[in-house]
């Protein structure tokens, strides 16, 4: 079995996160909504992972989801068959055997060597400027450009989904084409304290903005609460290293907060999440500008 080559190195590249992390399938499996099972056949290319499983071991690996994601749309596109590859080339699939049993070549046709008068055609055969092949000079030029056009196409469209994913998102989730993932990994209170994207909170169609509010130095603090995971957390962008997001649920001890690094800028940096046993009314989302110290904690809600 072989795999095309959009298809071949979007798995190269999900194991080389794996490895990255350390984790067994296993335990990715647990730190996931996806079970171990899953995890191996997105690694081994068996199967086509969902956008939300490169997006959440993008997370856990702590890399930028952009050129995965950029992978993942040319692999999609094969995968449901709305284009064909753009390379000719296949990568086989991690311990797949090659070639079909059984299978054989497709016999050559004998070419007609018997005695044609002028002007006549053998009966049952075709005409003779129908029967004549294609020069060499003229397939090898045909094939030459259908391979350059293939590789301007893949470059791109890599490098407009490149553009599209660096820097934070100004739009909302993913569109409607993006399927609803239904495992988050946790709910309720047991989502207290959990990063919201590595439990799949975050996916499409599972996230409601309640608010969106402008802090000082144009910061920017979302209140996100997910249905499925029946939690809220806050979700920033515009931070400056030093900066200390908050939420705060009414009736809950526990507020969660997140301290902005120097690898945060120009990112969205999301808050732990805060389970709401008694409805979103009242959360209040907090930002403390740690660049310049004097100015003080501004709170919403």
């Amino acid at each position: 079995m072989t795999l095309p080559a959009e298809c071949g190195h979007l798995a190269a590249e999900l194991r080389r996160l794996r490895r990255r992390t350390g984790l067994s399938l296993v335990d990715l499996g647990r730190r996931t909504p996806y079970s171990k099972s899953s995890w191996e056949r997105y690694l081994n290319g068996k199967q086509q992972p969902p956008r939300q499983a490169v997006e959440v071991l993008c997370a856990v690996a702590r890399e930028h989801p952009g050129r995965l994601l950029a992978l993942w749309e040319l692999a999609d596109a094969v995968w449901s068959g709305r284009a064909v590859p753009a390379s000719p080339r296949a990568v086989p699939v991690p311990g797949a055997r090659s070639g079909a049993a059984g299978s054989d070549p497709a016999p050559a046709v004998p070419a007609f060597t018997g005695p044609v008068a002028a002007g006549s055609a053998p009966a049952g055969s075709a005409p003779a400027a129908e029967r004549a092949p294609v020069p060499g000079g003229r397939r090898r030029r045909l094939v030459l450009t259908g391979s350059v056009l293939g590789g301007v196409l893949l470059v791109l469209t890599a490098g407009l989904l490149l553009l599209r994913e660096s820097g934070p998102r100004q739009t909302g989730d993913a569109g409607p084409a993006e399927k609803m993932i239904r495992n988050p990994g946790c709910a309720g209170a047991g989502c207290a304290g959990k990063d919201p994207v590595r439990m799949g909170c975050g996916g499409a169609g599972m996230v409601t903005a309640l608010r969106t509010d402008t802090g000082p130095g144009d910061r920017q603090l979302e209140l996100r609460y997910g249905a499925l995971c029946e939690a809220v957390w806050v979700r920033a962008s515009g931070l400056k290293p030093g900066d200390r997001v908050e939420v705060i649920v009414p009736g809950v001890a526990d507020p969660q907060e997140v301290r902005a690094g120097d690898l945060d800028v120009g990112k969205y940096v999301a808050t732990p999440m805060v389970p709401v046993p008694r409805g979103t009314a009242g959360i209040r989302s907090c930002v403390t500008p740690g660049q310049p110290a004097a100015e003080a904690r501004v709170c919403f809600g």
